[in-house]
């Protein structure tokens, strides 16, 4: 079985991250993790959507979001559009967890 490199966005440096963001890019891994946090379904509060935005204008390789919030399905829409390659939910925040896979 192949394994994947996804590096976390949430260890980078963030007073300079495209710094770290090129670093990334001419890394051997093969995708950004980005964990979103919103605070209430987890303890702590990352970031947003502004900064999936700013990574994707430097990113090369493909996004990997993981949303743990509430409500992800009403996020979904804007984290795709924003260019992520692939979404991770917790189900515990879905109730209808096959509506939002469905999204």
């Amino acid at each position: 079985m192949a394994h994947l490199i996804a590096p976390s966005l949430l260890s980078a440096d963030f007073s300079d991250l495209r710094k770290d963001i090129e670093m990334v890019n001419s890394s051997v891994a093969d995708w950004f993790h980005l964990d979103v946090m919103d605070g209430v379904f987890v303890p702590n509060i990352s970031f947003g959507t502004p900064v999936i935005e700013a990574v994707k204008r430097y990113a090369t390789k493909p996004l990997d979001v993981h949303l743990m919030i509430v409500q992800p399905e009403k996020f979904i829409p804007e984290v795709k559009a924003l260019g992520a390659y692939i979404m991770n939910v917790h189900y515990e925040a879905c109730p209808h967890l096959h509506r939002v896979v469905q999204q």
